[in-house]
């Protein structure tokens, strides 16, 4: 079982903030350091000083960092044409060394785009452009070089393009796909996911949504087991039960909710959470979703006393 460590900027970070946590979680041993992609904050809370972008910031990171891997719970589709985010994110990754994991989604939250003058189509329209993004991208990471790529879609159309420049991993960064639709994700995730990740839902909705991909992928003759299976939960862990409380209120949660809905209690209580989780849907990550940033405690805390015990 691996660990990560998932944040969201938008509500309340800098760059030097996702810095400190990046380095933290590097040097305590995770396997990754992923952050959210919003431009407006969520709830009560300031946001400031405000959104960043995710890669830019993983830009920065790709040369303050040296082995942890980078990643997208999920880039919105609805942010960016295709072709320069292939371009942006196979630079990165050449940055980087080649540690960039790249999630793609629809994208959802109505209020940031219209906060930055986005255009937010209707869910149909958006499941189309999110499809057409994805085989775009793959697309023109995986032509070899010295061959151009063209595509014709209802969106997006690209001619002869010289699909430059290529990622340092070979033929392309892991592909993340996650999310709770019952037909069209599993669909895609089974035509072009690496990692299927299914973020904030029960154990009860994650069998049934890995049911769903290894069902789309059986459909098309690909072995479900070439996807890995993930999930993001919040993570509030302490020593004690104090501790634990005190975190809880850091993040305006209350501890039996967050018992109930994440990874939350003593190490061996959310070591045994994640042992059911494991049983039970198959999973082979967890993004632990670090809400309080200025905790660090809280970063090398898990790593010494929970995932030694995994």
């Amino acid at each position: 079982m691996e660990l990560r460590i998932f944040t969201e900027p938008q509500q309340g970070a800098g760059y030097d903030d996702l810095l400190r946590v990046a380095r933290t979680a590097e040097d305590a041993g995770y396997g990754a350091f992923f952050r959210s992609d919003h431009y407006l904050k969520m709830g009560s809370v300031s946001g400031l000083p405000g959104p960043t972008d995710p890669w830019i910031t993983f830009a920065g990171l790709a040369r303050d960092t040296s082995t942890i891997r980078l990643g997208t719970l999920m880039t919105a589709a609805t942010f960016r044409y295709p072709g320069p985010l292939a371009i942006s994110v196979a630079q990165v990754d050449q940055m980087s060394g080649g540690r960039v994991e790249f999630g793609l989604g629809a994208g959802w939250y109505a209020e940031e785009h219209t906060a930055y003058g986005i255009p937010f189509p209707a869910l149909a329209e958006r499941f189309e452009r999110y499809e057409e993004q994805l085989a775009i991208i793959t697309g023109l990471w995986e032509t070899p070089v010295g061959e151009t790529f063209s595509f014709d879609g209802k969106h997006y159309t690209l001619t002869d393009s010289p699909a430059l420049p290529k990622p340092k991993q070979s033929p392309r960064p892991p592909v993340l796909i996650g999310g709770k639709g019952a037909k069209r994700t599993p669909a895609l995730a089974a035509r072009y996911a690496d990692e299927f990740n299914l973020p904030f839902v029960s154990i009860a909705d994650a069998e049934t949504q890995f049911a769903r991909v290894d069902a789309a992928c059986e459909e098309i003759g690909r072995d479900p087991k070439e996807i890995i299976r993930s999930a993001a939960l919040v993570a509030c862990v302490g020593r004690t039960d104090a501790d634990v409380a005190r975190r809880a209120e850091a993040i305006g949660r209350e501890v039996a909710e967050l018992k109930q809905n994440g990874l939350a209690g003593t190490p061996g209580e959310v070591v045994e959470r994640i042992s059911q989780w494991r049983e039970r849907t198959g999973i082979q990550r967890v993004y632990l979703q670090i809400l309080d940033l200025a905790d660090l405690g809280h970063i090398t805390e898990i790593a010494e006393e929970v995932m030694p015990r995994l």
